[in-house]
C-alpha cells in the first residue's frame, strides 16, 4: 500500500471534481468548487447532513493575484465553519473542547512571555512556533477527530480514484493541511527574526504581515509541489506532511465513521451537481449505523 494517496484524479476519472474537506469530533465537512457539504452522527446514532453554497470573496483579485490564494481561501474556508454550525446544530468543531481552549490560552501567553523576553534568535522562533502547534495536538489527541481526518482522506481519494472500498485508501494525503505546517513555520520563524532585526520594536500588525506572508508563500509553495508530483523537492515539501499525517494527525477511521464520510460525500456531490432545484438541505438525515 502506498505511503500516501498523490491527490491526482485517476485518467479514467475525468469527470470527478475536486474536493477538500475538515474533520469534525462526529462527522466531516467537505468543500467542492462552489459548495459546501456536511455529515454527523447525533447523540441518537443517526446521521445528519446539510449542504449550501460557500462564500466567495474577491473571486476575481484572487485569480489574478496568486500570493492572495491561501489567505483568501483560508478566510473562506473558516466563514463555512459557523455557516455548517448553524445548519447542522448537532455538529461538533474540533476547537469545541475546554482542553483546546485552555491549549490556546497557555500558548498565547507563554509565546508573548518568549517574544518579550527573550532576544530575537532562530532558537527563540523556533520554540514559539513548537509551542504554537500544541492546540492542534491537543485537539487532535482525541481519537475521534484524528479518525474522522483519516476518513476524510480515504473518502475523498477513493473517489477521486474510482476505488468502491474507501477502508482500502491509505490514510494520508498529499493534500492535506498538514503539509503547509512546516513551511509556514519556517518561513514564520525566519520571516520574525528578520522582522526583528531590521525594526526596534515591531507592531503586532508587523507580525501578522509577516505570518500572512509565510502563509501566502507556504500556498504558492504547496501548490508547485502538487504540480510536479515525484520531483525531488516537490516530494522534500511532502515529506514532513506525511510523516505529520502518518504519526498524529490521522488514525484508521471505523466503520462506522467511513459511512458518515460517505453521507458527507454524497451530499456534496448532489449539492454541487443541483440534483434538487435550489441544491441546499439541513437537518436530512439517515438510518443510524448498526
Amino acid at each position: 500500500m502506498p505511503i500516501a494517496y498523490r491527490g491526482r484524479v485517476a485518467a479514467n476519472q475525468p469527470d470527478r471534481i475536486r474536493l477538500g474537506g475538515m474533520a469534525l469530533r462526529n462527522g466531516l465537512l467537505i468543500h467542492g468548487p462552489t459548495r459546501w457539504a456536511a455529515a454527523v452522527r447525533d447523540r441518537q446514532g443517526r446521521i445528519e447532513v446539510a449542504s449550501e453554497r460557500k462564500p466567495e470573496l474577491a473571486p476575481r483579485l484572487v485569480a489574478k493575484v496568486p500570493g492572495l490564494r491561501g489567505p483568501v481561501k483560508l478566510a473562506e474556508a473558516m466563514l463555512v465553519v459557523p455557516l455548517a454550525r448553524r445548519r447542522l446544530p448537532a455538529a461538533r468543531m474540533p476547537f469545541e473542547d475546554a482542553r483546546v481552549i485552555a491549549a490556546v490560552a497557555l500558548t498565547l501567553g507563554i509565546t508573548a512571555v518568549l517574544r518579550r523576553r527573550a532576544p530575537a534568535s532562530a532558537l527563540r522562533e523556533g520554540l514559539v512556533q513548537a509551542i504554537g502547534a500544541m492546540p492542534a495536538l491537543v485537539a487532535l489527541s482525541d481519537r475521534d477527530l484524528a479518525a474522522y481526518h483519516g476518513a476524510e482522506h480515504k473518502t475523498i481519494a477513493a473517489y477521486e480514484q474510482g476505488v468502491e472500498d474507501a477502508a482500502s485508501v491509505p490514510k494520508e494525503h498529499d493534500r492535506c493541511g498538514s503539509n503547509l505546517v512546516v513551511p509556514m513555520m519556517l518561513l514564520s520563524a525566519g520571516g520574525t527574526v528578520l522582522l526583528e532585526r531590521l525594526v526596534e520594536s515591531p507592531s503586532n500588525a508587523a507580525r501578522a504581515g509577516v505570518g500572512l506572508g509565510g502563509a501566502s508563500l507556504a500556498v504558492e509553495m504547496f501548490a508547485w509541489s502538487d504540480r510536479h508530483h515525484g520531483e525531488p523537492l516537490a516530494e522534500a515539501f511532502h515529506t514532513p506532511g506525511r510523516e505529520i499525517q502518518r504519526h498524529w494527525a490521522t488514525k484508521e477511521p471505523t466503520p462506522e465513521q467511513l459511512e458518515v464520510a460517505a453521507a458527507a460525500l454524497k451530499e456534496i456531490l448532489r449539492a454541487e451537481a443541483g440534483e434538487r432545484g435550489g441544491g441546499d438541505t439541513a437537518g436530512a438525515d439517515l438510518p443510524p449505523a448498526a
